[in-house]
């Protein structure tokens, strides 16, 4: 008999590429903002009303991608990552509290915008809305699956690549295929990676051990190994590299123009320094093989 498992989100990204793969050895219940779900409810103001018992709850609505401008924008964040996630548990509480609880959460809780090979041992220093409200959801989790004895996975998967990705891998393909992206100083940058299918690959052992992982796969590919890959797919020429010093003089530039300008010096050190995770912690305690990204990705 299969295991009753509730997942909310389904409709994103990671939803629409995960639901399929669960449906295969779970019984899948959905709970959303589209008709299409079980339990049509927008979390982030209401307690969904739960008719039956769930045996693992795998969270993972939320708002990302998305840099707020308003105070009522950075309320978003707060309202869905973290109210909604208290609302979900207080309807548990309601109808059935389940064996396992498993949260997606983000590598943005670490505040990094460079490093390599960062475990979970760092401390979570991130303080944009995304960050803060995901750190907020996964402290509570863990307080509430202390005290109803429940199995807590917390993933933190870095970007996530599969058909037609949002963010940043989203804009790279845009970029090569509208003519409009460059490549800065030979794309060196190693970046860590995570194909969407790992998550179902990671959930059989993780809703029976629990704990708190990075999930990435070992490559992690550099800007130009991506960028080659995109081409190709495309069946267009790998973009035009540009000299580090020409980009450096675009992002002065770029810093007198404001938020209208395509690169500053931020988003220049964002694209030509690394920022790599450590996934040795799950590999070891889930005996989980990742996907290889360059491999396996398609982009649609």
């Amino acid at each position: 008999m299969k295991q009753k498992l509730l997942f909310t989100g389904a409709s994103g990204f990671l939803g629409n590429n995960v639901l399929p793969l669960l449906q295969k050895d779970y019984e899948v219940k959905t709970l959303g903002l589209t008709e299409t779900d079980d339990y049509f409810v927008n979390i982030a103001t209401s307690e969904p009303q739960l008719d039956q018992p769930f045996d693992i709850i795998l969270h993972a609505a939320g708002k990302a991608h998305m840099v707020p401008k308003t105070e009522e924008e950075k309320k978003l964040f707060f309202d869905i990552n973290f109210k909604g996630t208290v609302n979900l548990c207080k309807a548990l509480e309601l109808s059935a509290i389940p064996k396992s609880f498993i949260f997606i959460s983000t590598v943005a809780v670490y505040g990094l915008e460079f490093g390599e090979n960062i475990t979970e041992e760092h401390p979570l220093n991130g303080d944009t809305p995304y960050a803060l409200s995901k750190i907020q959801a996964e402290k509570y989790l863990t307080d509430w699956c202390a005290r109803n004895n429940v199995t807590l996975g917390i993933i933190r998967p870095s970007l996530i690549a599969g058909p037609n990705p949002p963010g940043n891998l989203g804009d790279m393909i845009r970029g090569i295929k509208t003519g409009k992206y460059l490549s800065i100083a030979g794309g060196k940058a190693r970046k860590s990676v995570l194909m969407v299918e790992d998550i179902d690959r990671l959930i059989l052992t993780l809703m029976e051990k629990g704990g708190i992982y990075n999930v990435c796969d070992d490559s992690q590919p550099t800007f130009r190994e991506l960028e080659i890959l995109i081409s190709k797919q495309l069946g267009l020429k790998t973009p035009l590299s540009i000299p580090f010093w020409l980009a450096k003089s675009m992002a002065l530039v770029g810093d007198l123009m404001g938020k209208k300008a395509p690169i500053n010096s931020l988003k220049l050190k964002k694209i030509t320094e690394s920022l790599t995770f450590s996934n040795e912690k799950a590999k070891r305690e889930l005996n989980w093989q990742p996907l290889n990204v360059l491999e396996n990705f398609k982009i649609k």
